[in-house]
């Protein structure tokens, strides 16, 4: 009686035991369970937003009757405005619903792409107005994107005019949408020399009621080595017309030499006064000269202190 006791007693003790074991599984392992399903969930990145891109359009009659088509691609990248280099940017004429591929141009380094197309093969609109579409079909990053732009056809013209040692330019803008010359007034001209980066504005005009205009050009402007300097005519952001842009040459410059010689000694040239030079030797030899003696010093100092320590 008492051995069976004996064994019963320790039964009762696992069975306690195991109980517990199960009650304390199905409390815990349901809620790491739940707790692994929600990280897994967490985890999940989400899908990254395509980047929107914006195109600025504008379109630049020149004088040689042709236009030049020019589009900036940026887009807002993390929150700072990027200019988009190394894209496709396609040129399209529309005509009423009719579509017809100009061309195409990657954007460079600045985000532009520039394409010059004939003017004498286009066709305006029922208004009268050359209309040119800009699309950037997008990839994988960035949405698809397009402008278009609505100008109608003008010319500018820029004649050299010399009176004596005074030197101007006469301007004059017309109208050639409807296939007949009309003068185009009160249209502000401004006038520039072209420069190595960006052209030097010269002086402005308004245009009178027969569309022309006179600025004056100084007669002190460095030109090339002949003496030839390029005199820009501009008609800009004209809510009718776009831009308009005419060129000529004149001998109007003083004459700077093209060749390439050796700079004097000078403090402005890459050559050094000898005087500054040879300063500059004497104090960099006797700086140097100073750490040099103090770690001769500092080495003699070790030896002395080595050959006391033995003797």
């Amino acid at each position: 009686m008492n051995r069976t006791l004996k064994i019963a007693a320790p039964l009762k003790i696992a069975k306690r035991i195991i109980v517990i074991a199960c009650l304390l599984v199905t409390l815990f392992f349901p809620a790491s369970l739940f707790s692994q399903t929600d990280s897994a969930q967490a985890i999940v990145p989400e899908e990254e937003a395509l980047v929107s891109p914006t195109i600025d359009f504008i379109s630049v009659q020149k004088s040689d009757n042709t236009i030049d088509l020019k589009a900036i691609l940026k887009a807002k990248i993390k929150g700072t405005l990027t200019k988009l280099p190394g894209l496709k940017i396609s040129f399209f004429s529309v005509s009423d619903s009719i579509e017809k591929e100009l061309g195409n141009a990657y954007t460079d380094r600045s985000g532009t792409a520039l394409l010059n197309c004939k003017a004498a093969g286009l066709i305006p609109g029922k208004e009268g107005k050359l209309q040119f579409k800009v699309s950037f079909s997008g990839n994988k990053s960035m949405e698809a994107a397009e402008e278009v732009v609505a100008v109608k056809r003008a010319s500018l013209v820029i004649t050299p005019v010399k009176e004596d040692s005074v030197l101007s330019v006469q301007l004059k803008l017309i109208d050639i949408s409807t296939g007949e010359e009309t003068a185009i007034p009160q249209a502000d001209l401004s006038v520039f020399v072209k420069r190595l980066f960006n052209p030097l504005k010269l002086g402005e005009g308004k245009t009178d009621e027969n569309g022309e205009a006179s600025v004056e050009i100084p007669n002190n402007l460095p030109g090339d080595a002949k003496g030839n300097i390029t005199l820009l005519a501009r008609l800009d952001d004209n809510e009718q017309y776009g831009n308009l842009e005419a060129s000529v040459i004149q001998p109007w410059g003083t004459p700077v030499s093209d060749k390439i010689q050796e700079l004097p000694r000078a403090l402005w040239s890459p050559h050094p006064p000898l005087w500054m030079l040879i300063t500059f030797i004497v104090l960099m030899t006797v700086v140097w000269g100073h750490y040099i003696v103090i770690v001769y010093e500092l080495f003699r100092l070790r030896k002395e202190q080595l050959k006391t320590n033995n003797s």
